[in-house]
C-alpha cells in the first residue's frame, strides 16, 4: 500500500484538528485559513537574477507554516483543499498583473526530486496543482497542469545555503519535457510550487523553461518566506545617573 493512499485511510479514521493552530475538528480552521488569502508578490530577500514575477497567497510564518508542513511531510492529504485554493488564488493574481487577458493558462509544477517522491509516497506539488487547477476552472480561468519540467540531475539538500548556493546547487538540475514543444499558441506558463524562500528553484524553473514560452515566465506559490527587514546596530544605552534614574530612549536627541 503506497504512501499516498495510507494518508488517506488516515483522514477518514483518526480524529483531526487544525494544522495551523490545533483546534479540533478542523483541517484548517477558517482563521488559519485566512492567513492565505492575502496575496501578494513574493519579495526574496535578495531577488536572483531572472527571478519571475510571483504573487504567493500567505507568509510562510505562523499557523501556515505547520499547515504547509504537515501537508508536505506530514501526509496530511487533505489539505490539498484549502492550500490548492490558496494556490490557485495565487495564479490569478499573478495573472492579474498581465497587460492583456491571457489566453490558455498552464500551470507548471515544479518535479520533486527522486529520493522527496520515495520518502513521501506521492507528489505533493502535483496535487496542489490539480486542485489549483479545479478551482481556477470552476472561476471561468481555461487553466490545466502542464507537466514541462523533469529533473536531469540530483541537488544536495538546500538546508543552510545561501541564497547563492541554493542558485548553483540547482543549476542543471530542471530540464525540458518533449511535450513542451506541443504548447497552444499563447499559452501562459505559471510555475509552482508550495513555498518560496530564496527564489532559486522558481529561478531555475522559469530560465529553462523560457525558450519554449511566448510571454514571460510567471510563477505563483502557496506561500513566501517574510522578507527580513536589514539588520540594525543595537543603540547604546544612555548612562544611569546619580539619581538612579535612566534617561529616556526617546526624546530630544534620542529619537527614534
Amino acid at each position: 500500500m503506497d504512501g499516498g493512499l495510507l494518508a488517506a485511510l488516515a483522514d477518514l479514521l483518526l480524529p483531526r484538528e487544525c494544522a495551523g493552530c490545533g483546534v479540533p475538528d478542523a483541517v484548517l480552521c477558517r482563521r488559519c485559513a485566512a492567513l492565505l488569502t492575502v496575496p501578494h508578490l513574493a519579495q526574496p530577500r535578495r531577488f536572483p537574477a531572472g527571478f519571475p514575477p510571483t504573487v504567493a497567497a500567505g507568509a510562510y510564518a505562523g499557523p501556515v507554516r505547520p499547515a504547509v508542513n504537515a501537508f508536505k511531510e506530514r501526509g496530511r492529504a487533505e489539505l490539498a483543499r484549502p492550500l490548492g485554493a490558496a494556490l490557485a488564488l495565487a495564479v490569478a493574481g499573478v495573472l492579474s498583473g498581465l497587460s492583456t487577458r491571457p489566453g490558455p493558462v498552464r500551470l507548471v509544477p515544479v518535479p520533486s526530486g527522486a529520493a522527496a517522491l520515495r520518502a513521501r509516497g506521492r507528489d505533493h506539488v502535483r496535487e496542489l496543482t490539480a486542485r489549483a487547477v479545479a478551482e481556477l476552472r470552476a472561476a471561468g480561468v481555461p487553466a490545466a497542469e502542464a507537466r514541462l519540467l523533469r529533473r536531469s540531475g540530483r541537488a544536495a539538500d538546500s538546508a543552510g545555503l545561501s541564497a547563492a548556493q541554493r542558485r548553483a546547487n540547482l543549476a542543471g538540475t530542471f530540464a525540458l519535457r518533449d511535450g513542451a514543444r506541443e504548447l497552444p499558441d499563447e499559452a501562459v506558463l505559471v510555475v509552482v510550487d508550495d513555498v518560496v524562500t530564496s527564489g532559486a528553484t522558481l529561478t531555475e524553473a522559469a530560465a529553462v523553461l523560457a525558450p519554449a514560452a511566448g510571454p514571460p515566465v510567471l510563477a505563483a506559490v502557496v506561500a513566501a518566506t517574510p522578507r527580513r527587514p536589514p539588520a540594525q546596530a543595537p543603540r547604546s544605552v544612555p548612562p544611569r545617573r546619580r539619581g538612579g534614574s535612566a534617561d529616556r530612549l526617546s526624546g530630544p536627541g534620542n529619537a527614534d
